[in-house]
């Protein structure tokens, strides 16, 4: 199982309305078939707003959750909002190689959709699991 995990805190000015919109769309996104059992709520313990964990069984139910339609339409209206991220994966996968299986599906997923990445880019942090690095921009 890959329990995907993030933390967002929002900017300022982030319209209430519209965060509201987005943590209705990760709900929805946690109704998906890749998706065993979620929770998206407030964040308490940081500096952090919101905060949504998803339950995936493997690699196949993990990319097929980073791949779904409704996750890209929620980055494009999630991310803008969004101040600082991080992003976070435990597994009790017993794959030695699990870690990097992750990381090459966010890597896809960037080149894939390069304005994902724009928008990873220009939060002011962003850190975790699905960080990208030089190899995962596009050419």
């Amino acid at each position: 199982m890959i329990y995907h995990q993030v933390r967002i805190a929002m900017k300022p000015n982030a319209p209430e309305d519209q965060v509201q919109h987005a943590l209705d769309l990760m709900r929805k996104l946690g109704d998906i078939d890749a998706v065993e059992f979620f929770a998206v709520g407030r964040d308490f313990g940081g500096e952090f707003h919101y905060g949504a964990m998803y339950a995936l069984k493997d690699i196949d139910a993990y990319r097929t959750y980073m791949y779904d339609p409704l996750h890209r339409q929620i980055d494009a209206i999630g991310l803008p909002l969004a101040a600082n991220m991080v992003s976070l994966d435990l597994t009790d996968d017993p794959d030695p190689e699990i870690g990097d299986k992750i990381a090459q599906v966010h890597s896809d997923r960037f080149t894939d959709h390069p304005e994902i990445l724009d928008l990873v880019e220009n939060l002011d942090s962003y850190e975790g699991s699905g960080v990208p690095g030089d190899d995962s921009k596009p050419a």
